[in-house]
């Protein structure tokens, strides 16, 4: 595993430590690693912005009302998590 040193204002350090404290993290490097780790996650799953937010409502209110049931819906959900998860079965 490769080193790393990084300089911090005192109050960041501060928050880092109090993390460690009450036991969030188990050392300054876990919580590096876990802020990494989050900050891919959220640059590979970019949040949506109000303008697609926007086009989403308006193409969903332009599709008119859907056939399916609310069962059947739920079930779609439930497969597409499960996809999603790995679990394919």
């Amino acid at each position: 595993m490769a080193t790393m040193t990084i300089s911090l204002p005192d109050p960041m350090k501060e928050w880092i430590e109090a993390q460690i404290k009450q036991g969030e993290y188990a050392s300054t490097s876990d919580y590096v690693r876990d802020l990494v780790r989050r900050d891919r996650e959220r640059r590979a799953h970019p949040e949506l912005t109000l303008a697609d937010l926007q086009r989403i409502v308006a193409e969903s209110r332009a599709s008119g009302t859907s056939e399916k049931t609310l069962p059947d819906i739920l079930a779609q959900a439930k497969r597409a998590a499960e996809v999603k998860a790995g679990r394919n079965g």
